[in-house]
């Protein structure tokens, strides 16, 4: 079975971890391992007007935050890798860093070590040249630098629709391609 890491951490934009997870659960058959940090919970209730534990109901283990512990911190524990959405700058700080203080740090340093995909949806705007630092960085270690940037040309409609879009970027990078939106086939008539 097929095993991704979900780390929500407390930058805005919740909405898109949390359709990660709804899309995985209800598009897949892939073990979702969740990790909500205590700003993620405070976000999800704010933005969202939702109650977190919603989200941990699909999931199928939920890990705490503060569990060093736990088997995504570890290598031996095979998963096919991690998505941080969305990923505060300090999140990106200490995942360049590897300054592995929480599990949902420790998690992605433990994917980057593996060479198992990492991606990042930095959520920050604008951004200075020391957020650039830290995106080059977590690069350099094997991270995927994907912020949740808007498109178009799928024509959306809805908020829904520029959150899919995201959601289907992402989990195109683990080889999971939904057609969650119309993807680009070229202009009409082509």
């Amino acid at each position: 079975m097929r095993r991704i890491v979900v780390g929500i951490s407390g930058a805005s934009g919740p909405h898109y971890g949390v359709r990660m997870v709804e899309v995985l659960a209800e598009h897949t058959d892939v073990e979702i391992h969740l990790i909500l940090s205590k700003g993620a919970r405070a976000t999800i209730e704010f933005e969202m007007e939702r109650d977190p534990d919603e989200l941990l109901r699909l999931a199928h283990v939920v890990h705490d935050e503060r569990n060093l512990a736990a088997s995504i911190a570890s290598g031996t524990f095979v998963t096919d890798g991690m998505i941080v959405a969305p990923c505060s700058i300090k999140t990106l700080s200490a995942v360049a860093s590897s300054f592995n203080d929480n599990l949902i740090v420790r998690a992605a340093d433990v994917c980057l070590k593996e060479r198992r995909p990492l991606v990042l949806l930095v959520r920050e705007t604008p951004l200075h040249l020391g957020h650039l630092r830290l995106m080059e960085q977590a690069t350099q270690a094997g991270a995927v630098v994907l912020p949740p940037v808007t498109a178009f040309y799928h024509r959306p409609r809805t908020i829904a629709d520029l959150i899919d879009h995201t959601v289907v970027k992402t989990l195109d990078q683990f080889g999971i391609h939904l057609d969650l939106i119309d993807r680009w086939s070229g202009p009409p008539g082509d």
